[in-house]
């Protein structure tokens, strides 16, 4: 009989919720659960969408992609930051090794795949598609799909279908709300039409809105976040959600027969988010960063508003910080010897380490060295990779607070970070049962590739759960 394999991909999902908080809302994920095996999934260095999906499917980490979060350097200079596509990735996807044995995919919503690129079978790119995210696909942007008539066929039979929602940052909850369960029943939908029309091996898809869920509505659920508010109009909003999940993996499932293999997954998990760390403000109380002029209001930190003659180092914000040396014969105006380098390194890891919040208690701040975690470190790593208070706060890059903490986000409402620790669920009519000891993202890929009785290459990081 010939082999299939369906991953669907729940970007964000929290296995604390999928296997604990939610279950008995979930009876179609529990029945999975109840004839595979499932367990925490460890993410990648860091927890981010981009590069953790493309790294899952290519059981290589991000150094060796050489792609380190949604913007990356382009360059050594100050200013050249770019947001990653599927041209960057060098290294071949699953579907990709798949194709090379004349197995056929369909690839729907995986980050980092636009521009569609020319495989066997058909794509449909991710959030990151540039456009109006207000319109809906359209046969003028082609690049979104492959091959380009498919958009033709999403016209016909999912004609509201939504790459992602326009503002998911955004203080109009109850719009938000009822985008997300639009844009996930439109993706099911989708799905249920390319699963039922197209002779497809291995079917890939992500839905993201459990990971904008968890950012705009983590506060209404977790009694421990700061700004919970009870007796809330959107307190089952994320239970609600989670339903909607399970019931639209139920009717995949439906779709599918027993001797598919079905893998669902989630490239990394969430945490409540407790503040910010202004890093470039740490930065400059520490001595490492000078700015021409003190900043009038909170403003995003510009290389001009930069003197680089008498700065060490600068910053970048996010889910995760980014810490750039200003390295000598590096960038331009360089000031740190190479000789240097590494007990500035040292020095900044053990300082941003010892970070206390306001009362004083340390937050358990961890700093990685690209070197010391990835096997390579293509195109341009940062210089440390922070996790400030082990992701419960975030990394704030803008200037002008006065203070290294902040507990409003500077780009938009947000009320989560993103956890080390995502989710799986494997069903293969294997005989063995429940929930065995974590795996890694790195695992995926081999497993699928076991799946098909493909040999596994030996560039690969991960083994077949």
């Amino acid at each position: 009989m010939k082999k299939r394999v369906i991953v669907i991909g729940w970007d964000c999902a929290a296995p604390e919720l999928v296997f604990d908080a939610f279950k008995d809302d979930m009876p179609n994920t529990q029945r999975l659960m109840s004839e595979g095996i499932y367990g925490e999934l460890k993410s990648t260095i860091p927890p981010i969408t981009v590069p953790a999906w493309m790294c899952m499917m290519t059981s290589r980490d991000p150094g060796e992609i050489g792609i380190y979060g949604f913007r990356n350097r382009k360059d050594n200079t100050y200013d050249a930051m770019s947001i990653s596509n599927s041209l960057a990735v060098k290294v071949p996807t699953l579907w990709e090794l798949l194709g090379q044995v004349q197995k056929r995919s369909v690839v729907l919503g995986v980050p980092l795949t636009y521009p569609a690129k020319p495989f066997p079978g058909w794509m449909v790119t991710s959030f990151l598609t540039p456009g109006d995210l207000n319109t809906h696909i359209t046969q003028s942007n082609l690049q979104c799909t492959f091959p380009p008539r498919l958009t033709r066929e999403i016209m016909q039979n999912a004609p509201e279908y939504m790459i992602d929602i326009p503002n998911y940052r955004t203080d109009d909850r109850e719009v938000l709300e009822k985008d997300l369960i639009k844009m996930t029943r439109e993706r099911f939908k989708l799905a249920r039409y390319l699963v039922e029309r197209k002779a497809w091996d291995f079917f890939m898809m992500v839905e993201m809105g459990s990971d904008r869920l968890h950012h705009a509505f983590w506060r209404y659920w977790d009694i421990e976040h700061f700004k919970y508010e009870p007796n809330s109009k959107f307190s089952d909003t994320m239970r609600n959600y989670y339903r909607l999940l399970d019931e639209e993996l139920g009717s995949i499932l439906a779709l599918v027969d027993k001797n598919t293999t079905v893998l669902v997954v989630s490239d990394h998990g969430a945490k409540r988010m407790d503040g910010g760390i202004c890093v470039n403000e740490w930065l400059q109380q520490n001595g490492y960063l000078t700015l021409k002029h003190k900043p009038l209001k909170i403003t995003k930190c510009k290389p001009e508003m930069i003197d680089w003659e008498n700065t060490k180092a600068w910053g970048e914000g996010g889910y995760y910080g980014r810490i750039f040396i200003n390295l000598a014969g590096r960038e331009p105006h360089g000031i740190v010897r190479a000789e240097d380098y590494e007990s500035v390194q040292n020095e900044l890891k053990e300082q941003l380490e010892a970070i206390v919040d306001e009362s004083g208690e340390n937050i358990n701040t961890r700093v990685f060295k690209p070197k010391e975690v990835y096997r390579e470190c293509n195109n341009i790593p940062p210089d440390l990779i922070v996790y400030f208070g082990d992701l419960y706060w975030r990394s704030v890059g803008s200037v002008g607070y006065n203070s290294i903490y902040t507990y409003e986000n500077d780009t938009g409402p947000d009320d989560c970070n993103h956890a080390e620790m995502g989710m799986f669920i494997l069903r293969n009519g294997e005989h063995i049962r429940g929930s065995i000891p974590t795996k890694s993202i790195y695992d995926i890929a081999p497993t699928i590739l076991k799946e098909f009785g493909m040999n596994i290459p030996n560039e690969m990081q991960g083994e077949p759960i």
